[in-house]
């Protein structure tokens, strides 16, 4: 009687969806359902419901909790992050590309995986080890640059120049 209302508790208060499922589907065979009307009512598999239940029997309530895992290790080592990151903050003239002046995640990729810096590296995968390290690779708007020494002496107006609103004549009259 105490396990079937521990196991009422539980299916009215947790918050966790895996353990409560667990526990639904416990309380079910408890009760006397049949693997079949269990499957049909909680919409999962035979093969998890005898599952869940074989669990119960064996580790009580520990088997209602979910076992999560590490996931899966990084197939790029934190060292090659921090190189791939180092390139990131680099220009693309720095490498003898031509064409732009900020990187864009395809072209890093590629630069990496032509460079035998990695195998391969997906875009997303790009993002998230640049995100880590806070690098941005977006441009900065940036006023146009020359190699003319006097670049900015021959675009600046001409100050003898009188210069009117777009639209306006000579003659017009303000109002």
């Amino acid at each position: 009687m105490e396990e079937g209302r521990r196991l009422q508790r539980i299916s009215r208060s947790s918050k966790d969806p895996i353990r409560l499922r667990r526990a639904i589907v416990v309380l079910m065979s408890a009760q006397g359902q049949t693997v079949k009307d269990i499957t049909s009512l909680m919409q999962v598999g035979e093969d998890y419901v005898r599952d869940v239940i074989h669990a119960f029997n064996e580790r009580w309530f520990d088997a209602l909790d979910p076992q999560w895992s590490g996931g899966r290790r990084p197939v790029i080592s934190e060292r090659v992050r921090e190189h791939i990151r180092l390139i990131a903050r680099t220009s693309p003239a720095d490498w003898g590309i031509t064409g732009s002046a900020t990187w864009s995640l395809s072209k890093l990729a590629d630069h990496l995986v032509g460079r035998r810096i990695v195998l391969r590296i997906s875009r997303e995968t790009l993002r998230r080890i640049l995100r880590e390290g806070k690098v941005s690779w977006q441009t900065t708007t940036t006023w146009k640059a020359s190699t003319d020494p006097d670049f900015i002496a021959k675009d600046a107006p001409d100050p003898g120049v009188i210069r009117r609103p777009a639209g306006r004549r000579p003659g017009d009259l303000r109002r």
